[in-house]
């Protein structure tokens, strides 16, 4: 296996994630690896949306979302002394996510999930499913737990 130098670590900020954002921090501490945290404003669904100050205010409100997810990723990297750097992007999450590890040429790429499965995973699809089916590095997938 090559060396591990890069790893991107996608959030979504939510308590699923932060799992996630532990065991890739851990595992960059371990390896003296550096950590590119990164959150995707999913703005597929207002693509076909005029701009105006209601969808603006949306926006402002995922933008603020990613902003406190990174948070949260830079801490936990400063904390355990890896290099972090951080960035919020705009489109369609997998494609974002797969698309930024190529353009930094990170060795791996981290993300989570809820775990579910049957008729929920159907319907709703799963971001990291389509990470690992686009991805050309590996990818690691942390079953993520609620926290109280």
């Amino acid at each position: 296996m090559s060396e591990i130098k890069k790893i991107v670590i996608a959030t979504d900020g939510s308590e699923y994630t932060k799992k996630s954002v532990e065991v890739a921090v851990d595992l960059a501490q371990k390896l003296g690896a550096e950590v590119y945290g990164i959150y995707v404003m999913d703005t597929a669904a207002f693509v076909s949306v005029p701009l105006d100050a209601a969808l603006e205010d949306i926006l402002d409100v995922l933008r603020e979302e990613g902003k406190r997810a990174l948070k949260y990723v830079e801490d936990l990297a400063k904390e355990r002394g890896v290099k972090v750097h951080t960035e919020i992007l705009e489109g369609y999450p997998a494609e974002m996510i797969v698309k930024y590890a190529e353009e930094i040429n990170a060795d791996l790429i981290s993300v989570g999930t809820l775990g579910k499965s049957g008729i929920e995973r159907f319907i709703l699809g799963s971001t990291s499913e389509k990470v690992i089916r686009l991805s050309k590095m590996p990818v690691m997938v942390v079953k993520g737990e609620k926290r109280d």
